[in-house]
């Protein structure tokens, strides 16, 4: 909670104390300079902090409260005698108002994201790609070729002034509340969530170049859910690029105004046999591919001054890596047969494409959640899902048949990159959306099972510290440590390398 909505909702807390409590000939003046201090607060958080949906009932109470107050007050008369029933209903009202208040703040906090640990300060800045050789097939409404929008985080020069807000496009948070079954205004709040990097500042100075980092959102995910972990590499002396991938988003907003959503959650059906799931994840993967290895030829072109920007000539193209996480972590895997690229990590993504090439032969990170890496055990030993199991699931046989195929290949794809100086391993008390931003969005996602038992700050420090190690180890040649083995420092980090 913010310090000022916070004494917002601690006032009214007061003024309804001090309403019930209170005699009525002895409430007068103590509710009226209440009122009153509730009425400045509320003026102080709507100037420094913003107006948010959730306090809506907070300023109604505030402002009931003044005029009665004020009307009593001035006219040293008391309001007519209101019946005892009406009266208790209000107070009764008011009193459930408070508390559902307090659980929306709670439940709905505007957070603050974990500081980068790195010596750098962070810059930003958004691209807008059009890669005029590839025609959009995701969207049935318009023909056009395929667009990108790519922001980018970077050692910076020190600067002074405002951080870029989280949400760099705010009115993409309607389509965010709607991925998540919720009306338009729940994730409003989230605009006044700060980041820590400066908009457009100079590039640092400390380094003739910095290695470059290409980042991959998961399905119906964005940019802006990567924005932790973007901060903390370029703190570290890297450029990372997050690609939101168009129509796999739930919003991307474009320079001209126009928003695309999720087409491409179309791709997939429960009416759908396996095989041809597995053809679409296929052709959804070989597109985000095709968006990786044309994010890096533009950055080519940044590189030479071709496409106006701070970061010409001080893009290290000698050094790539790629992350990316569930879908996103796939493609990080699949483009990193592009020779260019160097190393790369998966962030709890399981691999499409298995089929169409040989295994890659180079380093290569898997970090997976408990969840996830509990199903790969199954796998690893020849354990089938009982019927029982399969109806919980909502599963068929034939079909975790087929999934168990894909698993053994993929599970031999690991064991490869491993031979290469990779590791996987997986994360104690983690669930899938603990490897995004999401995480810190709302407590209650932990309670609901949607992230793991482990504390987001904690999750995101245990990821970044892998990520950086191994970034570090084969883009800088310098650090990892931590790809040796357990660490103490890191107990829930579990090497699943000597299972493999």
């Amino acid at each position: 909670m913010r310090l000022f909505e916070l004494l917002l909702l601690l006032s009214n807390i007061g003024l309804y104390a001090l309403t019930v409590l209170l005699k009525k000939g002895r409430r007068r003046i103590p509710v009226f300079f209440a009122s009153g201090i509730a009425t400045l607060l509320l003026v102080i958080h709507w100037t420094m902090e913003g107006y948010r949906v959730q306090l809506f009932f907070p300023y109604c109470i505030t402002t009931i409260f003044l005029a009665i107050s004020g009307y009593s007050y001035f006219k040293k008369t008391s309001p007519k005698k209101i019946p005892r029933f009406i009266l208790g209903s209000a107070y009764t009202a008011i009193a459930i108002i408070l508390v559902v208040t307090a659980g929306l703040m709670y439940v709905l906090p505007v957070f603050k994201l974990p500081e980068p640990t790195g010596e750098f300060k962070v810059g930003t800045q958004t691209f807008h790609f059009v890669d005029t050789n590839r025609e959009e097939i995701f969207d049935e409404a318009r023909e056009g070729k395929r667009e990108l929008m790519v922001q980018v985080w970077y050692p910076a020069q020190a600067s002074t002034g405002k951080y870029a807000p989280f949400i760099p496009d705010t009115q993409i948070l309607r389509y965010m509340a709607a991925n998540y079954g919720l009306p338009g205004f729940t994730f409003q709040h989230l605009k006044y969530v700060s980041s820590h990097a400066y908009s457009g500042a100079e590039i640092s100075l400390a380094q003739t170049s910095y290695p470059l980092i290409l980042s991959n959102p998961g399905n119906g995910s964005s940019r802006f859910l990567h924005t932790s972990q973007a901060e903390n590499l370029a703190s570290h002396g890297y450029i990372v690029a997050v690609i939101d991938h168009t129509y796999n988003t739930f919003a991307t907003e474009f320079p001209d105004g126009r928003i695309t959503t999720s087409t491409t959650d179309n791709l997939f059906s429960p009416d759908h046999d396996y095989r041809t799931e597995r053809e679409n994840r296929d052709k959804l993967g070989k597109v985000l591919t095709g968006d990786v290895a044309f994010a890096l030829d533009q950055f080519e072109l940044i590189q030479s001054g071709q496409i106006p920007s701070h970061l010409k000539g001080r893009i290290d193209l000698g050094h790539v890596g790629v992350f990316g996480h569930s879908i996103g972590g796939s493609t990080a895997y699949d483009a990193s047969y592009d020779p260019r690229i160097t190393a790369g990590i998966d962030l709890d993504g399981g691999l499409y494409r298995l089929r169409e090439r040989e295994g890659l032969r180079k380093p290569f990170l898997f970090i997976n959640s408990r969840s996830y890496f509990e199903k790969l055990k199954m796998v690893m030993d020849n354990r089938a899902y009982t019927d029982a199991e399969l109806t919980r699931m909502g599963s068929t046989r034939e079909w975790e048949d087929q999934v168990t195929e894909d698993k053994k290949l993929e599970l031999e794809r690991m064991r490869e990159t491993v031979e290469e100086g990779g590791q996987v391993l997986y994360i104690e008390n983690t669930e899938h959306l603990n490897f995004t931003d999401v995480q810190f969005i709302s407590p209650i996602f932990k309670m609901l099972g949607i992230t793991g038992k482990i504390a987001p700050e904690r999750a995101d420090s245990v990821i970044n510290a892998y990520m950086l190690d191994f970034f570090d180890m084969y883009l800088k040649n310098q650090g990892g440590i931590l790809m040796k083995g357990p660490d103490s420092r890191f107990p829930e980090v579990k090497f699943v390398t000597s299972l493999l």
